[in-house]
């Protein structure tokens, strides 16, 4: 059985357009065509240099080097074709909420502190390894935090597949995210002692990225109250998209 979301339905009508948003899913999407180009071009061995340069490898942070070890650009590397359309299918059905809900400035930074938050932390609890991390979904898995503590009453709209059965569903946020959260901290719980230098799906970074959107989307809506209290008074009818 698989779930795939498309679109989310809110009580209040948006007020922005999610510039932020489609640059950053832009961002990801051309560094991996660039990814495929060196590899194509140049052969894997080259790749592996570029992977080098910007993943972020946790026995060199903790070595002392972090500004060389790419805790930021390893935001925006992906390990392959599925890794990135993955990371963007839970990414642009809620980056726009949370983007209209904080401002572009304030939302860019929250997508950003949330991927440097779960990066730390994973490194935090693998610092001698050697595998290089990568990829946007501690960021995104902060989206879905910050959508979460946002929006808790907003509805998921998807398509559910069981086998070769398909139709369009629409599930209660708190219900379709609160399970990937728990799937992740399941899946966390059942990697400790796991050889990480095997490689594999960092799911601390996950869970670690989640608490910090649930955390800090509402400490930023704060402040956007308060320099902006006519947005929060918004129309209330109901929108899709």
């Amino acid at each position: 059985m698989f779930f795939f979301p498309f679109g989310t339905r809110e009580a209040n009508r948006k007020q922005r357009f999610a510039y932020v948003t489609l640059l950053l899913a832009a961002v990801n999407v051309s560094v991996f065509l660039y990814m495929l180009y060196l590899g194509v071009s140049f052969g894997e061995e080259r790749l592996a240099g570029f992977f080098g340069d910007y993943a972020a490898v946790p026995a060199d942070v903790t070595d002392g080097t972090p500004l060389e070890a790419g805790i930021f650009t390893s935001m925006f590397l992906h390990a392959g074709l599925l890794h990135l359309l993955g990371n963007m299918l839970y990414f642009l059905p809620f980056g726009d909420n949370v983007e209209d809900r904080l401002g572009h400035l304030r939302y860019l930074l929250f997508y950003i502190a949330c991927g440097l938050i779960a990066t730390l932390v994973f490194i935090g609890f693998n610092a001698n390894s050697t595998t290089p991390l990568v990829g946007a979904s501690g960021a995104i898995a902060g989206i879905l935090g910050g959508y979460l503590a946002l929006h808790p009453r907003g509805t998921v709209k998807g398509l559910l597949i069981i086998v070769i059965y398909i139709t369009k569903v629409q599930l209660p946020a708190f219900l379709f995210i609160g399970y990937w959260f728990l799937t992740q901290l399941f899946s966390t719980y059942a990697s400790l002692g796991a050889n990480v230098d095997a490689g594999g799906v960092a799911f601390l970074a996950h869970v670690a990225g989640f608490i910090a959107g649930l955390v800090l989307a509402p400490l930023m809506l704060a402040t956007v109250k308060k320099s902006h209290p006519a947005h929060e008074q918004s129309s209330a009818a109901a929108v899709e998209d």
